[in-house]
């Protein structure tokens, strides 16, 4: 693996981690869609160097296939989900006029309890 086909990896799994933990739908989308790209690089880099064609007898240093198949296999997967997410986006933004994903009653209350909690401890 070259260095800067991990470097790639890594920044673009960052990026993608950095946005999927964010409030916002879209970022959520764009950060899913960053983290599949970090992934496909990782899953190239691990086929190793190019090769011959794996339907040439007599040959050595071969190109692994199953790698190509797995990439490809991944994209589609990724495009499923991408499309569903900008589903579940587009149904919020019709519903709520937003794009943030807002807290849920009981996350509110826990909240809410474990501030008590604090303030009786004087923590």
């Amino acid at each position: 693996m070259s260095l800067s086909l991990a470097l790639a990896a890594g920044i673009l799994v960052a990026a993608g981690v950095y946005l999927v933990l964010q409030r916002t739908l879209t970022r959520v989308v764009l950060g899913f869609a960053l983290l599949s790209h970090g992934a496909n690089l990782v899953l190239l880099a691990s086929g190793g160097r190019a090769g011959a064609p794996p339907l040439l007898d007599g040959r050595t240093g071969i190109a692994d296939p199953l790698v190509q198949a797995m990439i490809l296999t991944a994209i589609v997967i990724t495009f499923g989900i991408t499309a569903f997410l900008l589903a579940l986006a587009y149904r919020s933004w019709i519903l709520t006029r937003d794009d943030q994903v807002e807290d849920d009653r009981e996350d509110r209350r826990i909240a809410r309890l474990a501030a008590r909690r604090h303030r009786r401890d004087g923590r």
